[in-house]
Parts: structure tokens; sequence; C-alpha cells
């Protein structure tokens, strides 16, 4: 039979044998062959697509192991990222426009995916220049684990005020008269910044099918074509649920989703998985949105939360019965878990009960995987191991490894996480981001950070023993993956038979600088066969734009990750940002890039310092 489509003239990663060809064909969503172009040309018929890669690598669709996409996709409109932004005056700067067009009673909200080691200044914006940039419109900024900063406009929106009652995990901090001066820090834990979020206004129905559209538009903009959602808190099934799935059900989707059921509340963990094991099953789903099993939080007094600028928390001494009467459950009905530990000293517990319950109902093959693992033993390991599981590691130390080495030294950081050791010891490994509230959706930050050992600051963790080759660290974000939602062998390379996902790059990620791994983005993003998203020279098989909504939508004037660019635009006219210690600003109507100091860059914001 013709080929539906044919790239050529390309440097195509299969991960399989041979390790790169030039042409690859697609039918009916799968890969069907691939080699030599004269070979493959022969499928070729009267109405096959010849795409011509112009010498660009094609690689296979990179495949997010944890991450909280269906969450991320209900919020992303109303979000301001400061993903990827070069400096924080240019972030203050966002944010004073993006307060003064969001109207009440919505919010500016940042949510996750910076941190300040990626400004020039090195350090996060006060809750005065918070105010200053936005006094009037309620203002959330989300920094990774361990604080929010609010401005008093928010503190007036939700009712905090010096008759507030302290949260009985969190502190709200307080000037010498009682007032709540707007910073909110997670002692000893988030729940105090995950709560007061989740009373923000929500966007309607409508503009969160669109949100979730665009939030997955942009994940097929660094060639994500597949994501195993991690559920999340405030994510209940099958209620918030609802948008993606008629997504699915009106062929929108443009990402594959595996999601996993996430208990909301403590001490009603076992409730809700009788609960769900009696509506659903794993698997249940189609190639594209499926349900994948249980966690990653499976009890709540198992979940060690991961704010390295606090130290390391105990368990409560209930965990290990709460956590069995949930894996007994979980292993009866034959559904794949997951959980989420950070400290080698929960793992220990955590295996002690996945041991007893093995004992008495084998596991016998059944797909479990612990998440994140940063301090685990190698003697974990091979506990892990001999119980059939795997690891989902993420970048989470490259954005958190200046406050690890702060609390623990440079020494253990090394291996922080042991990534080869779990190789080496036979241990399935996937990689993934843990997107979006703390780490960025970017996935090549977290390729950069296998291949390099560095934080997003630049500092560096790792030697040479803990760190990847390129085609290593493309592996664990391929095949490595693909495991963890029980569809190893169907995708994760590009060999005949499997599924026809993938991304051409801006760059070769195989020979580009080091640097420059951070920068790469895909100029063509196939997900069975079917373009979901395509520029620069490819810009004709894009699919049609989608306006974003509500028009306030910060998307729509930034989009979502900052992207260094290569050629600086013409710009029209400059101004002065106030919040700029750097010198001038520029302005512009929509996306422009700019020649700054520290290089070229590119955002959609309407004033730039540089």
């Amino acid at each position: 039979m013709p080929a539906d489509t044919i790239i050529h003239n390309a440097k195509i990663a299969t991960n399989a044998t041979p390790a790169f060809v030039e042409t690859l064909a697609i039918t009916d969503g799968k890969v069907i062959a691939t080699g030599k172009e004269q070979d493959i040309f022969r499928l070729r018929g009267p109405l096959t697509t010849v795409i011509d890669a112009r010498r660009r690598t094609v690689i296979p669709g990179l495949n997010d192991s944890h991450m909280h996409p269906i969450r991320g996709g209900l919020n992303y409109n109303m979000e301001l990222r400061w993903d990827g932004v070069p400096s924080l005056s240019d972030a203050l700067c966002m944010l004073k426009e993006q307060a003064a067009r969001t109207p009440a009673p919505q919010w500016v909200r940042v949510i996750g995916g910076w941190t300040e080691f990626q400004f020039a200044e090195r350090r996060m914006p006060t809750l005065d220049e918070i105010n200053q940039a936005a006094p009037d419109t309620p203002v959330f900024v989300l920094h990774l684990y361990d604080r929010a900063l609010l401005n008093g406009a928010a503190l007036r929106a939700i009712g905090y005020g010096k008759d507030a009652p302290d949260f009985p995990a969190g502190e709200v901090q307080r000037d010498r008269h009682g007032n709540p001066t707007g910073l909110l820090l997670a002692r000893p834990n988030a729940n105090i910044l995950y709560a007061t979020l989740a009373t923000g206004p929500r966007l309607s129905r409508e503009d969160q099918l669109n949100s979730s559209r665009q939030f997955f538009r942009e994940l097929n903009r660094f060639g994500i074509t597949s994501a195993i959602d991690a559920g999340g808190g405030f994510q209940n099934y099958p209620d918030d649920y609802g948008v993606v799935s008629e997504l699915h059900r009106n062929d929108e989707l443009s990402v594959r989703l595996a999601y996993n059921l996430f208990t909301q509340k403590p001490k009603q963990e076992l409730t809700d998985f009788k609960n769900w094991t009696s509506i659903t099953k794993p698997g249940e789903g189609d190639d594209f949105y499926r349900v994948n099993g249980a966690g990653e939080m499976l009890a709540f007094s198992a979940a060690d939360f991961e704010d390295f600028l606090e130290p390391r928390p105990d368990m409560a001494p209930a965990m290990e019965s709460e956590l069995k009467a949930v894996i007994r459950h979980l292993v009866e009905h034959r559904w794949p878990f997951r959980l989420h530990t950070t400290y080698n000293e929960t793992i220990s517990r955590a295996l002690n009960v996945y041991e007893e319950v093995n004992r008495e109902i084998p596991f016998d093959g059944l797909h479990w995987f612990f998440d994140h693992c940063e301090t685990i033993s190698d003697r974990n390991i091979e506990r892990v191991k001999a119980l059939g599981g795997g690891i989902a590691v993420q970048n989470r130390m490259a954005f958190q490894g200046e406050y690890f080495v702060e609390r623990y030294g440079a020494q253990q950081a090394k291996r922080t996480p042991p990534i080869r050791r779990m190789l080496e010891m036979g241990v399935p490994v996937g990689a993934g981001t843990d997107a979006t509230r703390v780490s960025s959706y970017n996935p090549f930050l977290s390729l950069y950070w296998l291949i390099t050992g560095k934080t997003i600051g630049g500092l560096s963790l790792y030697g040479q023993e803990n760190r990847f080759d390129r085609s290593e660290a493309l592996k664990l974000y391929t095949l490595g993956s693909s495991w963890f939602s029980s569809e190893d062998g169907k995708k994760g390379a590009l060999a005949p038979g499997q599924l026809a996902d993938l991304a051409v790059l801006s760059g070769d990620y195989f020979s580009i600088p080091e640097e420059e791994i951070k920068g790469l983005e895909s100029v063509l993003t196939m997900v069975g066969g079917r373009v979901v998203y395509a520029t620069e020279e490819h810009a004709s098989l894009a699919p049609p734009q989608l306006p974003v909504s509500p028009d306030w939508s910060p998307v729509a004037h930034y989009g979502g990750y900052a992207q260094a660019s290569q050629s600086p635009a013409e710009v029209s006219h400059s101004v002065l940002c106030q919040h700029s210690p750097l010198g001038h600003a520029v302005s512009a109507k929509g996306p422009v890039r700019v020649a700054g100091k520290s290089g070229l860059w590119s955002l959609g914001c309407d004033c730039f310092a540089f």
C-alpha cells in the first residue's frame, strides 16, 4: 500500500537499529518503514504527502513520565508564565502590563516554571515590587514548593486580614502590627499555597476548553507528543476530567494522555480508590486518552514534601497501616500505581509495606513505580528491582539544586537522584519534569540537566558518573517513559509498527553546544502521523490557528515559554521601563524579538529591559 506520508532528507534518530536513517514512511498513524530515500520512495503513491525535512534532526515524540497537563490545561490561559524570562525586570514589566489588562475579579497568577537563578539579578521579586507593579489587581506568585507572594489586592480578595487564622501546616507572615505581609510559607508542606490558589476565580467551561487546547499545542511546540498525568490536588475524578474528555470526544487532543487518579482527602483515600475501581479500570480508553492507574497520592500520610529549604519531614506513624490498605486493594484489582517519594527514609517505609503486601498477594508483573526518588539508596533500588518496580525521575533538582546543596552539601547532591545506578541495577527509568507548578514543562531543560548535570542557574551538580550522553538522555524521555504507561513497544522509537509520533527540531540535538540544548524547539510535530504543530518552512502544514480566549489572557500577549531568538525584529519606538534597573525598554504590539546585553531573546511583552 502507498504510504500516507514520507519524511525524507532528514537525520532521523530512530531509537532502534540502525540508530539513524534519512527517510521514513507512515501509514494509518504508524511507522511502516525506515531507511534510505531510494528504498522508502518506492512506497510513494499519488496521494502521499512528502515532507522535505531539509537535513533537520528528527526525534521520536517526547513523552513526559510525570507532569500535570490536565490540571495545567484548565488554568494555562489564566497564567502569566515566567518560564525562560531572562531577567526579573522583564518579569515585573510583564506583571505590570498584565495587571492593567486583567478584569475584576480575575487574578494575575505566576504559577511555577521559574527560579530566581534564571534571572540576571539572581533574586526573587520583593513584595514592594509586586505591589508597585499591581496596586489594584490581585496577584499570586508561586515560588517552587516553598512560598507564595501575594499583593495587597490579593490579600483583600481572599480575606487575609489581621484577624485571619493561621494555617495548621503553613505560615502567614505578619508585620509587627499583626497584619499579613503577603508572604505565605510552606511549613511543613505546600497545602497553604495550593489551598490559597484554589480560592481564585476559574475560567468558564468554553475558556477551559480553549485553555487546554492552547496548553497542549504549547507542549507540541517542544516536541511533546505524550504525557503521563500524575493527577493532583483539586483534580478530582471524574468531575475535573470533563474538559479533557470532551476534547478527546471531539478529536481535539494533540497530546496522548495516560492519567493516574489522585485521592483528594486525608483519611478517605481507600474510599476514593474503592469507588474508582468500581467505575473504571486501567487501560480504559484508547491510545490518545486512557486510564493509567492510581497515584501519585495514595495516602496522605505517605507523601513527603520536597521543599529543600525545610528539613526532611518524618512521615506519620499511621503511614504503614493507611498505605497498606490502599496498596492491598489496588493489587487485588490489578491496578498499576505510583507514589510520590522524595527521600530515602520514606521510600524504605513504603517498600516495607509493598513487600508485606507482595507476600500476601504477589505483584506478579504489575507495573508500579516511585516518583522523584532524589535520595534513594542503592539498597532500596535493589528492593524496587526485586518487586518489578520502576522510577520516574524529573528535573526538580535543576530548579532546586542550589537549595539542596546549601542544606545537604555538594557531595550528597552528586547522586541526587542516582539515575545511573538505577539503570545499572536494571530498574526502568522514565524522564520528565513534574510541570507545571514547580518545574517548567520545557523538556529540553530536563534533557539539558540529564546531559550536563547543571541547574537552570548553571550550578554543576553531577560528575560524569551521573550524567548521560545525548542518545541516552533521549531514550529516557522516549523509550524509558513508555514503560510507565504500559506502552513499551508501542511508542518511543521510530521503527516499523510503532506509533508515528515525532518532532523535527530547530537544531541538531546531537551536535549543537550543550548550552544551546535549552533553546531547542520543534518546527514540525506529528502525533499518529498527523501534524499538530508546524512553523518556519513547514508553516503551511500547521493546523488552523486557534485564537486565545478570554482576550485578556496572558497567553494571548506573551505566549508560554520565552524562547531565545536567532535574530532581532525591528521595533517602532522605545520607552523607559520603570521596573528595569538595566536601562531602556522597547514597546511594540505583539511578540517582538530584542537584542539585549545578554543576547537575543523573544517574548510577547510590550516592554523589555536591555
